[in-house]
C-alpha cells in the first residue's frame, strides 16, 4: 500500500523557518520523482519544488534561494526547508510522488506578520 505522510508544519513567526518531512512507503522510493505543492485559502494547488531520483530539483519562482528540497533515499524520506517565510507562504502543504501517483494528507504551515 503506497503511503506518503507528511510532517514539520506549524506556526511561525514572519522571518523564520520550518522543515517539512514526507516519508514514503510502499513503492521504490528512489525511483520516483517526489514534490511538495501547496494550497492557500481560496486559491488553486500550486507545484511548490519537485526532485528526481538522481537529485536534480525544480522550484518555482516565488521561492527560489528560499526552499530547498532534498531527498534521502535511504530514509524513503523527501524534505522542504523553508527558509525566510513570509505571510504569504501561509498554505497547507503536500507532498506527491510521481511513481506511483499519489498524494499526502498534507500538513500545515502558518507565517504570521
Amino acid at each position: 500500500q503506497v503511503q506518503l505522510v507528511e510532517s514539520g508544519g506549524g506556526l511561525v513567526q514572519a522571518g523564520g523557518s520550518l522543515r517539512l518531512s514526507c516519508t514514503a512507503s510502499g513503492f521504490i522510493f528512489s525511483l520516483s520523482v517526489m514534490g511538495w505543492y501547496r494550497q492557500a485559502p481560496g486559491k488553486e494547488r500550486e507545484l511548490v519544488a519537485f526532485i528526481t531520483g538522481a537529485g536534480s530539483t525544480v522550484y518555482a519562482d516565488s521561492v527560489k534561494n528560499r526552499f530547498t528540497i532534498s531527498r534521502d533515499n535511504a530514509k524513503n524520506t523527501a524534505y522542504l526547508q523553508m527558509n525566510n517565510l513570509k505571510p504569504e507562504d501561509t498554505a497547507v502543504y503536500y507532498c506527491k510522488a510521481w511513481n506511483p501517483l499519489n498524494w499526502g494528507q498534507g500538513t500545515q504551515v502558518t507565517v504570521s506578520s
